[in-house]
């Protein structure tokens, strides 16, 4: 991210959403982005993910100026090299479990070998007795390991998470953030995760904190203006 910078409306309506934000995030880390309700920390997310362009600065991403590429070739990037997790599943209810994680295959018609990928990633997250329930049949802790074995499935180099424990009990949480880690470290993933509450992850490799639209980092234990 270089000089990235975020406006809403215009004229007393403006809001700067995130103000000249430059930062890398090296390959295989596991980062946080935490900040308050309304802080721009989405927003953040949302530019690094391709979901929403900046006002000013450009995002690269694997050496691509991604704010160059227009629509079509934004579709394109994203659905290669960017997995999503929310803080929804937002599976198809009326598909089965592994019907869902094949389904960004099928999307970027790349379905050759996308049962037996999906299959391989519902075992690593522990759901291989699930796969042919219905995504509105399972807990909602299975439907956001289910949502993580699709945000793998096309082999990103990214995963970007929103808030994805935000509707989950304690225990699963901790499932899910520990499943998050070990497919990071397995995969050599990059994980960037929007969270509200820093302490439910434990050790990180890093964390960027997004107050008022400007970003700083936590880095052995001080903090610097990231700019």
């Amino acid at each position: 991210m270089k000089n990235l910078s975020k406006t809403y409306g215009e004229g007393d309506a403006k809001v700067n959403a995130l103000t000249d934000a430059t930062f890398s995030i090296k390959k295989g880390e596991f980062l946080l982005i935490v900040g308050s309700s309304g802080s721009g920390k989405t927003t953040l997310l949302n530019m690094i993910g391709l979901l929403d362009k900046p006002s000013a600065g450009k995002v690269f991403i694997d050496g691509t100026e991604t704010t160059k590429l227009n629509d079509n070739e934004i579709s394109l990037f994203r659905n290669s090299k960017l997995g999503f997790v929310f803080q929804f599943s937002n599976l198809m209810p009326d598909l089965t479990v592994l019907e869902n994680v094949t389904l960004p295959r099928s999307i970027q018609r790349t379905e050759q070998n996308s049962v037996d990928d999906a299959m391989k990633l519902l075992r690593a997250v522990g759901l291989e007795t699930q796969i042919h329930k219905r995504a509105n049949k399972i807990s909602g802790g299975q439907a956001q390991r289910a949502a993580i074995a699709r945000a793998l499935v096309n082999r990103p180099s990214i995963v970007l998470a929103d808030e994805p424990t935000g509707n989950l009990d304690s225990v699963t949480t901790e499932t899910i953030i520990q499943l998050m880690k070990s497919m990071a470290k397995k995969l050599n993933l990059t994980f960037i995760v929007v969270t509200h509450d820093r302490e439910q992850f434990g050790e990180v490799d890093r964390v960027i904190t997004v107050k008022d639209g400007r970003v700083t980092e936590t880095e052995n234990n001080s903090m610097k203006v990231v700019a």
